[in-house]
């Protein structure tokens, strides 16, 4: 993949829980390089497919990580009804679904990408639907202005099934910092940017580092 000499890629996934949190400053950060710096974002494929409901245990995992987040991250909003046993959502899982939504959206519409993991992530973290639920990721294309049939069509295609291997691929050559990570990459060398939860301008001050330092 041949980018620009100055490209900061974003690793993420849509259902990864940190990436949420960490949403806030990844806009702001985002915002001052956007004329400067190729921003490209990577899928990481958090989970596999999989039609198994959630364990018990998981599901406390992840609410316990939900709370953590809020007490790390100022205003960072979870509605935990998600995990009521008397919700309609069957949690599990599995997440290259809406991986596979967000690459959907990109081929539909490059600019719209962005858009689409947010309307994953409203789903998910403030509505309590589940995104590995294709029917769901069809009502956020709707939502959003995208050719559902279209969309419907191309998130079970093997082209997006060879960009998901790739992306995966490609996030895992770029980091083993899990998701979210930052990696500035300078005439194809790759640096990873620390993570700053709750500032974006620790981060800003890393990449304008590495883009003036490194040679």
């Amino acid at each position: 993949m041949t980018h620009s000499s100055n490209t900061l890629f974003y690793i993420h996934d849509p259902m990864c829980s940190w990436c949420w949190g960490f949403r806030p400053v990844w806009q702001q950060l985002k915002s001052q390089f956007t004329h400067t710096l190729d921003i490209v974002y990577v899928v990481g494929g958090l989970a596999p497919d999989s039609d198994q409901p959630m364990s018990l245990a998981m599901q406390n995992n992840l609410s316990n990580t939900w709370q953590h987040i809020q007490q790390h991250i100022p205003g960072i909003e979870f509605n935990y009804e998600f995990w009521n046993p008397a919700s309609n959502s069957v949690p599990r899982r599995s997440t290259y679904p809406a991986c596979r939504a967000v690459l959907a959206a990109k081929v539909q519409d490059a600019n719209i990408e962005d858009t689409m993991i947010l309307g994953i992530q409203r789903a998910y973290y403030l509505n309590a639907k589940n995104p590995s639920d294709v029917d769901v990721l069809s009502e956020i294309a709707n939502s959003i202005g995208l050719n559902v049939e279209k969309f419907k069509q191309d998130i079970n295609s093997p082209a997006i099934e060879l960009l998901l291997k790739e992306q995966l691929q490609l996030a895992r050559q770029l980091s083993s910092q899990g998701f979210p990570s930052l990696v500035i990459s300078k005439d194809d060398k790759p640096f990873g940017i620390p993570l700053d939860y709750n500032n974006s301008a620790t981060m800003q001050q890393a990449i304008i580092n590495v883009i003036n330092v490194a040679k």
